[in-house]
């Protein structure tokens, strides 16, 4: 593990594109998927990069800082920083959020996305417009809501006022999404965090024409089961053309 500025990140060296994988809220590069897609590079011999926003994982700051703005910029850092030539982006639920804007600023960069479980706008329609009145009523006033932790036996995590509102600078879903390279699209129909139907909302905004939603009747919003990895690498070796 190397450190760039405040952020933790991991570099395998090997051919063009460089896989670049965006991990989730709350989440870090030490997850199963972001090891899983490690291995597979070094198996096919392409350049892998993962890593944590800040707040995340081995960064520096604290997560309740942390904004969707933030995070996005520390990938634009990690892209124009650690990587060169064209890469393929790989986002895991808010990491898909932040694929989409990383590629809206980098498009020149940009081979092929894949989303996997990609939640754009998870701030507003899956959190605040899914808070009660009282809560809606103490982000407003206290600055933040503490909720529970589905995946970990940890302490409740913070939801503040200012991740909600710095949220809605970046909201992508009700307008067309200019972007024009390949996107693969995964997402489990078991998914209780993440409905599906955000990848084909996803689809219908998004200006590309080559667009491939895969939808699993058994997959969960984790898609770490081996029939899910095994998907998410046939698509990555069908995109980056091994």
């Amino acid at each position: 593990m190397k450190k760039f500025e405040h952020l933790a990140y991991k570099k395998i060296e090997g051919k063009s594109p460089t896989v670049v994988f965006l991990s989730g809220f709350k989440s870090d590069m030490e997850g199963t998927k972001a090891l899983f897609l490690e291995s597979l590079c070094k198996e096919i011999g392409h350049a892998y990069i993962r890593f944590d926003y800040s707040g995340h994982g081995k960064s520096g700051g604290e997560f309740k800082d942390g904004t969707i703005g933030q995070w996005r910029d520390d990938a634009l850092k990690v892209i124009d920083e650690l990587t060169e030539g064209p890469i393929v982006l790989i986002g895991s639920s808010m990491g898909g959020w932040i694929m989409l804007l990383a590629a809206l600023a980098r498009p020149e960069r940009i081979k092929a996305l894949v989303g996997i479980a990609a939640a754009p706008d998870f701030t507003e329609e899956l959190i605040w417009e899914k808070f009660s009145p009282q809560e809606q009523q103490q982000i407003l006033h206290e600055g933040q809501v503490l909720i529970p932790n589905c995946y970990e036996d940890q302490q409740p995590y913070p939801i503040t006022k200012n991740l909600i509102e710095e949220g809605r600078k970046y909201l992508l879903l009700h307008n067309p999404i200019n972007i024009t390279c390949p996107v693969r699209l995964i997402h489990g129909m078991k998914d209780e965090d993440v409905p599906y139907q955000v990848s084909l909302r996803i689809e219908e905004q998004l200006e590309s024409e080559d667009v491939i939603v895969r939808l699993v009747k058994t997959g969960d919003h984790r898609m770490s089961a081996p029939e899910n990895l095994e998907l998410l690498r046939e698509q990555i070796l069908a995109i980056i053309g091994e």
